[in-house]
Protein backbone atom coordinates (compact mmCIF):
# COMPACT_ATOMS: atom_id res chain seq x y z
CA UNK A 1 0.00 0.00 0.00
CA UNK A 2 1.12 3.27 -0.62
CA UNK A 3 0.32 6.02 1.60
CA UNK A 4 -1.96 6.80 4.84
CA UNK A 5 -3.10 9.69 6.83
CA UNK A 6 -2.86 8.64 10.84
CA UNK A 7 -4.42 10.02 13.51
CA UNK A 8 -2.02 10.63 16.18
CA UNK A 9 -2.81 12.35 19.35
CA UNK A 10 0.07 11.80 21.27
CA UNK A 11 -1.06 8.92 23.17
CA UNK A 12 0.35 5.71 23.63
CA UNK A 13 -2.43 3.60 20.93
CA UNK A 14 -2.06 6.46 17.86
CA UNK A 15 1.85 6.25 18.17
CA UNK A 16 1.57 2.77 18.37
CA UNK A 17 -0.82 2.72 15.41
CA UNK A 18 1.91 5.43 13.81
CA UNK A 19 4.10 2.94 13.64
CA UNK A 20 2.13 -0.02 12.07
CA UNK A 21 1.30 2.24 9.22
CA UNK A 22 5.00 3.05 8.78
CA UNK A 23 5.62 -0.56 8.72
CA UNK A 24 2.55 -1.07 6.28
CA UNK A 25 3.01 1.59 4.10
CA UNK A 26 5.64 3.89 2.17
CA UNK A 27 4.33 7.11 2.63
CA UNK A 28 2.71 8.25 6.19
CA UNK A 29 1.43 11.67 6.75
CA UNK A 30 0.00 12.24 10.56
CA UNK A 31 -2.90 14.57 11.56
CA UNK A 32 -4.19 16.01 14.88
CA UNK A 33 -7.02 17.83 16.35
CA UNK A 34 -6.89 21.02 18.57
CA UNK A 35 -10.74 20.05 19.93
CA UNK A 36 -10.66 22.37 22.90
CA UNK A 37 -9.03 19.38 25.57
CA UNK A 38 -7.62 20.73 28.97
CA UNK A 39 -4.31 19.81 28.59
CA UNK A 40 -2.51 21.30 25.44
CA UNK A 41 0.37 18.25 26.25
CA UNK A 42 -0.34 15.55 24.18
CA UNK A 43 -0.30 17.74 20.97
CA UNK A 44 3.48 18.75 22.28
CA UNK A 45 4.32 15.36 22.73
CA UNK A 46 2.98 14.17 18.94
CA UNK A 47 4.94 17.00 17.24
CA UNK A 48 8.08 15.77 18.75
CA UNK A 49 7.10 12.28 18.22
CA UNK A 50 6.11 13.15 14.52
CA UNK A 51 9.18 14.61 14.08
CA UNK A 52 11.00 11.68 15.48
CA UNK A 53 9.65 9.13 13.42
CA UNK A 54 10.43 11.60 10.17
CA UNK A 55 6.24 11.90 9.84
CA UNK A 56 4.73 15.52 8.20
CA UNK A 57 2.08 15.96 11.38
CA UNK A 58 -0.67 18.76 11.07
CA UNK A 59 -2.83 19.78 13.58
CA UNK A 60 -6.28 20.87 13.16
CA UNK A 61 -8.24 23.28 15.14
CA UNK A 62 -11.70 22.06 15.56
CA UNK A 63 -12.47 23.84 18.87
CA UNK A 64 -15.90 24.77 19.89
CA UNK A 65 -17.56 21.48 17.64
CA UNK A 66 -17.72 18.96 19.97
CA UNK A 67 -20.27 18.47 22.77
CA UNK A 68 -18.55 18.80 26.17
CA UNK A 69 -16.89 16.23 28.26
CA UNK A 70 -14.33 15.89 31.42
CA UNK A 71 -11.88 16.21 28.70
CA UNK A 72 -12.85 19.10 27.70
CA UNK A 73 -14.10 21.17 31.25
CA UNK A 74 -12.40 20.01 34.23
CA UNK A 75 -14.52 17.44 36.07
CA UNK A 76 -14.46 14.12 37.82
CA UNK A 77 -13.20 11.21 34.76
CA UNK A 78 -15.37 8.91 36.77
CA UNK A 79 -18.59 10.22 36.97
CA UNK A 80 -21.41 9.54 34.54
CA UNK A 81 -21.85 11.34 31.16
CA UNK A 82 -24.12 13.95 31.20
CA UNK A 83 -25.52 12.41 27.72
CA UNK A 84 -26.05 8.73 29.21
CA UNK A 85 -25.75 7.35 32.82
CA UNK A 86 -23.96 4.12 31.26
CA UNK A 87 -21.03 5.94 29.94
CA UNK A 88 -18.26 8.14 31.76
CA UNK A 89 -17.83 11.86 31.48
CA UNK A 90 -15.05 11.57 29.66
CA UNK A 91 -16.62 10.60 26.90
CA UNK A 92 -17.20 13.09 24.06
CA UNK A 93 -19.78 12.55 21.83
CA UNK A 94 -18.73 12.59 18.13
CA UNK A 95 -15.22 12.90 18.60
CA UNK A 96 -13.34 10.06 16.73
CA UNK A 97 -16.40 10.36 13.78
CA UNK A 98 -15.90 14.20 13.52
CA UNK A 99 -11.78 12.93 13.41
CA UNK A 100 -12.51 10.38 10.74
CA UNK A 101 -14.77 12.87 8.59
CA UNK A 102 -12.56 15.80 8.58
CA UNK A 103 -9.28 13.09 8.22
CA UNK A 104 -11.19 11.63 5.20
CA UNK A 105 -11.42 15.18 3.25
CA UNK A 106 -8.00 16.01 4.02
CA UNK A 107 -6.87 12.80 2.79
CA UNK A 108 -9.38 13.40 -0.42
CA UNK A 109 -7.16 16.44 -1.41
CA UNK A 110 -4.10 14.31 -1.43
CA UNK A 111 -5.53 11.33 -3.31
CA UNK A 112 -4.98 9.24 -0.26
CA UNK A 113 -7.97 6.50 0.70
CA UNK A 114 -6.31 4.64 3.86
CA UNK A 115 -6.64 6.10 7.58
CA UNK A 116 -5.48 4.86 10.28
CA UNK A 117 -6.93 5.04 14.08
CA UNK A 118 -6.40 4.18 17.71
CA UNK A 119 -9.39 3.17 18.35
CA UNK A 120 -10.07 -0.28 20.12
CA UNK A 121 -13.24 -1.85 21.38
CA UNK A 122 -11.63 -4.31 23.68
CA UNK A 123 -9.92 -2.53 26.43
CA UNK A 124 -12.00 0.60 26.15
CA UNK A 125 -14.26 3.27 28.20
CA UNK A 126 -17.19 1.94 26.47
CA UNK A 127 -16.97 4.81 24.02
CA UNK A 128 -19.52 3.61 21.19
CA UNK A 129 -17.75 5.73 18.34
CA UNK A 130 -14.73 3.12 19.50
CA UNK A 131 -16.63 0.00 18.13
CA UNK A 132 -16.52 -1.69 15.33
CA UNK A 133 -19.80 -1.02 13.57
CA UNK A 134 -19.58 2.46 14.25
CA UNK A 135 -15.74 2.21 12.31
CA UNK A 136 -17.52 0.53 9.71
CA UNK A 137 -20.24 2.69 9.50
CA UNK A 138 -18.19 5.36 8.92
CA UNK A 139 -15.97 3.84 6.04
CA UNK A 140 -18.89 3.02 4.18
CA UNK A 141 -20.01 6.80 4.90
CA UNK A 142 -16.81 8.19 3.64
CA UNK A 143 -16.74 5.84 0.15
CA UNK A 144 -20.42 6.98 -0.46
CA UNK A 145 -20.40 10.67 0.70
CA UNK A 146 -16.42 11.85 -0.55
CA UNK A 147 -16.54 11.22 -4.27
CA UNK A 148 -12.81 10.10 -4.25
CA UNK A 149 -13.24 6.17 -4.17
CA UNK A 150 -13.12 3.41 -1.32
CA UNK A 151 -12.01 4.05 2.00
CA UNK A 152 -10.59 1.81 4.20
CA UNK A 153 -10.06 2.65 8.00
CA UNK A 154 -7.62 0.11 9.50
CA UNK A 155 -8.00 0.04 13.25
CA UNK A 156 -4.21 -2.42 14.35
CA UNK A 157 -5.56 -2.02 17.90
CA UNK A 158 -9.62 -2.62 17.43
CA UNK A 159 -9.93 -6.55 18.99
CA UNK A 160 -6.68 -6.56 21.52
CA UNK A 161 -5.86 -5.21 24.88
CA UNK A 162 -4.02 -2.89 26.19
CA UNK A 163 -1.10 -5.62 27.22
CA UNK A 164 -1.16 -7.18 23.45
CA UNK A 165 -0.79 -3.20 22.29
CA UNK A 166 2.71 -3.25 24.60
CA UNK A 167 3.16 -6.32 23.17
CA UNK A 168 2.86 -5.05 19.50
CA UNK A 169 4.85 -1.76 20.58
CA UNK A 170 7.76 -3.88 21.15
CA UNK A 171 7.43 -5.88 17.94
CA UNK A 172 7.18 -2.49 15.83
CA UNK A 173 10.36 -1.54 17.49
CA UNK A 174 8.63 1.73 19.24
CA UNK A 175 8.45 0.77 22.93
CA UNK A 176 10.75 2.99 24.35
CA UNK A 177 9.27 5.88 22.41
CA UNK A 178 5.89 4.85 24.14
CA UNK A 179 7.65 5.16 27.53
CA UNK A 180 9.89 8.05 27.23
CA UNK A 181 7.53 10.18 24.57
CA UNK A 182 3.85 9.28 24.59
CA UNK A 183 1.29 10.73 26.94
CA UNK A 184 -2.28 8.67 27.33
CA UNK A 185 -3.50 10.58 30.80
CA UNK A 186 -6.75 12.65 30.37
CA UNK A 187 -5.04 15.59 32.58
CA UNK A 188 -1.76 15.71 30.97
CA UNK A 189 0.03 14.43 34.26
CA UNK A 190 3.90 14.12 33.23
CA UNK A 191 5.01 11.89 36.12
CA UNK A 192 7.37 9.97 35.06
CA UNK A 193 7.06 6.14 35.68
CA UNK A 194 8.28 2.71 34.67
CA UNK A 195 5.23 2.31 31.76
CA UNK A 196 5.43 6.14 30.79
CA UNK A 197 4.16 9.72 31.56
CA UNK A 198 0.75 9.72 34.03
CA UNK A 199 -0.62 9.83 37.43
CA UNK A 200 -2.38 5.86 38.02
CA UNK A 201 -5.44 7.94 39.57
CA UNK A 202 -6.68 8.74 36.35
CA UNK A 203 -8.54 6.36 34.47
CA UNK A 204 -6.54 5.91 31.27
CA UNK A 205 -2.96 5.93 32.70
CA UNK A 206 -5.02 3.22 34.90
CA UNK A 207 -5.42 1.35 31.88
CA UNK A 208 -2.11 1.49 30.88
CA UNK A 209 -0.13 1.11 33.80
CA UNK A 210 -2.39 -2.42 34.13
CA UNK A 211 -1.48 -3.67 30.68
CA UNK A 212 2.39 -2.91 31.04
CA UNK A 213 2.48 -4.76 34.28
CA UNK A 214 0.12 -7.17 32.70
CA UNK A 215 2.31 -7.62 29.75
CA UNK A 216 6.11 -7.71 31.45
CA UNK A 217 4.36 -10.55 34.00
CA UNK A 218 3.94 -12.52 30.44
CA UNK A 219 6.93 -11.54 29.34
CA UNK A 220 5.89 -9.84 26.20
CA UNK A 221 7.97 -6.53 27.31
Amino acid sequence: MSSAVVLLSGGQDSTTCLYWAKKNFKEVIALGFDYGQMHAQELEQAKKIAKDAKVEYKILNIKGLLAKSSLIEHSDHNAKSYLNDELPASFTAGRNILFLSVAGSFASEKGINDLVTGVCQTDYSGYPDCRRTTIDAMQNTLSLGYGSGDFRIHTPLMYINKAETWKLAKELDCLDIIIKDTLTDYDGNMTPNEWGFGSATNPASELRMKGFYQAKELQWI
